[in-house]
């Protein structure tokens, strides 16, 4: 992923003195806005699944390559262009992540974070190692007529293709937040992540509800898989840096916090595209990292640590 976000960057010429074209800052600032959506609704995902599960989630960026090879698949086999296949991918992913959770996460659950941690670790390997398999190691890019569109606003110009992959992440993440506070099962998601002990009592299906959250972020992640195929390159091994960049969100934004999943994934991604600008493009992940240092510094809970799920 980090090479396709290379190449997509613009190197500036290393100049006598720090002159910068305004006009180039605020074009990073558009680009990392608008794909910040899509990191949004990734750190979602994974902040659901420890919200409610207290389940770090190390197989949450094998997951995301799996949507994508799906959204590939679904463009080069059946010529679903990926801005509508995001749906199956979602629902594809829903099934996966309801299957993972009830057959291997649930038994493990209330054991040592140690095991929890070895578990999904052999998930993503598996995960990556099937894909591998299954797709070779060759970079891969679904192609559609929407990235290949502009939008010129001045000198500053929109992706298209940017552009509908943040408002797609936006409505998705409005339509999770109102799952979470006007139906019954997001009510009891919220009152299992807040005391699962409490909400049993009360009769809540504990294990019924995990496995739906463990599905719903497995979905979110599925959905910003497909809509990212289009944007960057992928293969296999891009898992392990997509779960790096997820977790360095939700660290950023408070564990457990989706405002915070949201806002960390909007601020990363503005945050790299600048890192791009003002240092060489391949040490952008620096400027996010040490965002990270300088935000847990400040508040070693995260932006929004505080507030819950």
């Amino acid at each position: 992923m980090a090479e396709g976000l290379r190449a997509e960057q613009v190197r500036l010429p290393a100049p006598q003195g720090l002159i910068l074209d305004p006009v180039l800052v605020v074009q990073a600032v558009v680009s990392g806005l608008l794909f910040g959506g899509v990191y949004s609704l990734m750190a979602i995902g994974l902040t659901l699944i420890f919200g409610v599960m207290r389940v770090v989630n190390f197989a949450h960026g094998d997951l995301m390559v799996w949507a994508m090879y799906l959204a590939w698949l679904g463009a080069t086999r059946f010529g679903v262009d990926p801005y509508v296949g995001f749906v199956g991918a979602a629902a594809i992913l829903f099934v996966a992540g309801f299957a993972i959770q009830r057959q291997l996460v649930d038994r493990i659950v209330d054991a040592p974070h140690e095991m929890q941690i070895l578990l999904m670790l052999g998930v993503a390997l598996v995960l990556e190692n099937t894909a591998l398999v299954a797709f070779g190691p060759e970079p891969q890019r679904v192609r559609t007529p929407l990235t290949q569109a502009a939008l010129w606003l001045g000198p500053v110009f929109v992706d298209v293709g940017r552009l509908v992959t943040f408002a797609v992440a936006i409505a998705l993440t409005l339509a999770l937040s109102l799952f979470l506070y006007r139906s019954d099962i997001g009510r009891q998601m919220r009152a299992v992540a807040d005391n699962g002990y409490g909400a049993q009592v009360i009769g809540t299906d504990v294990r019924r509800i995990s496995a739906l959250a463990f599905a719903v972020g497995a979905a979110c992640v599925g959905a910003a898989g497909a809509l990212v195929a289009p944007l960057l390159p992928f293969q296999p091994p891009t898992g392990l840096q997509l779960s790096v960049t997820s977790f360095n969100i939700v660290i950023i934004g408070g564990m457990g916090s989706l405002l915070g999943a949201f806002m960390g994934g909007l601020l990363v991604s503005v945050a790299e595209s600048l890192g791009a600008v003002f240092l060489n493009p391949s040490m952008k992940e620096l400027v996010s990292f040490a965002l990270l240092v300088v935000i847990l510094l400040v508040r070693p809970a995260g932006l929004f640590g505080r507030r819950a799920i």
